[in-house]
């Protein structure tokens, strides 16, 4: 398997920087993992996404590091430094700037790029915040708890994991509301029928 992240993308080095975001997003619409859901093929598209992913933010960080005149980090030379601490910090910063300006689409792609094992507390409380902007609020519930677990004394975290919690718990228990007198109401016309077909009436107005 190839390490240059150009043919990954299966683009050309000269490639404009709009030729790369539209390479990535046409492999990204056909390599989704929720394409393959319940398929054979869910494992390889998750690799392959993931794959997909890391090629596009290796990329993306040369051309910064190039347009920051860092000859060094912007060589060619395909080199993972995702699991560095110092610039983990900085993507999840970054991040943080997306989700701030309502950008959750480019904040989700930096997320998912980010390796299994290097997903932090701060990355685990931030795709919850995506999730909660997209109006998936169980989702972001466990997010934003795991976020707590992990770091039980991060005063945030452990705000937008009860606020979360107490939002669902209020739409759970008004869904069964719904659902009892929407039973209710069934129940009453029903009775309704049988007493007009008696000769009486129920219900005056119906």
């Amino acid at each position: 398997m190839t390490n240059d992240p150009y043919k990954i993308l299966g683009i050309d080095r000269s490639a404009s920087d709009e030729e790369v975001k539209k390479a990535y997003r046409e492999l990204a619409r056909k390599y989704h993992p929720d394409n393959y859901v319940n398929t054979p093929l869910a494992d390889l598209a998750e690799e392959k996404m993931k794959e997909i992913n890391e090629a596009y933010e290796t990329i993306r960080r040369w051309r910064k590091a190039q347009a920051n005149g860092n000859a060094e980090a912007s060589s060619g030379a395909y080199r993972d430094t995702s699991d560095g601490n110092v610039y983990g910090e900085e993507r999840l910063r970054e991040i943080r700037s997306y989700i701030e300006t309502n950008n959750f689409y480019e904040a989700e792609i930096r997320l998912n790029s980010i390796p299994t094992a290097q997903r932090s507390a701060e990355w685990y409380f931030l795709k919850g915040v995506v999730f909660r902007a997209r109006g998936w609020y169980f989702e972001a519930a466990k997010y934003f708890e795991a976020a707590s677990r992990m770091d039980p004394t991060n005063e945030e975290y452990r705000i937008a994991a009860e606020s979360i919690r107490n939002y669902t718990a209020s739409r759970s228990t008004r869904a069964k509301n719904e659902d009892a007198v929407c039973n209710l109401c069934c129940g009453l016309m029903a009775a309704d029928c049988c007493c007009e077909c008696c000769g009486g009436d129920l219900i005056s107005c119906c």
